[in-house]
């Protein structure tokens, strides 16, 4: 095993989950296809694209739909890397991302936790020594 390629990420709705994840985040669209059963197979990555994507899935009953925004019970549950904190922090910030602190500095490195349209956590992270 070399990586771990997908995340799936429980969605109320495909289209606003892609222009949040693309525009908001600066993700890129890598696949949008429809599949027999009226669902879609869509998948968006950060950066160069050898990292983890994220499958956007729809949910399809009650119990996955009252998922959305809490899969991981209310903790951070994803951690977006970048090599410019600052500049992703304004980005982001400028275009709506919802951060729920201020940048802290830690051993690790520089982190602000923010939150993706349906309320899951993040954490925003540039690690010591990038």
């Amino acid at each position: 095993m070399r990586r771990l390629a997908l995340v799936t990420l429980v969605v109320h709705d495909y289209d606003e989950a892609i222009r949040f994840y693309t525009e908001a985040l600066g993700f890129h669209l890598v696949e949008d296809a429809p599949r027999p059963d009226g669902s879609r197979w869509v998948v968006v990555e950060p950066g160069d694209g050898l990292g983890t994507g994220l499958l956007l899935a729809r949910g399809k009953d009650a119990g996955q739909r009252a998922r959305v925004g809490d899969q991981t019970g209310g903790r951070v549950g994803f951690f977006l890397h970048t090599d410019d904190f600052a500049r992703d922090h304004a980005r982001m910030t400028a275009a709506g991302v919802t951060f729920l602190e201020e940048p802290r500095h830690e051993p690790y490195g520089t982190v602000a936790v923010f939150q993706d349209l349906y309320g899951n956590r993040w954490d925003l992270l540039q690690p010591a020594g990038h």
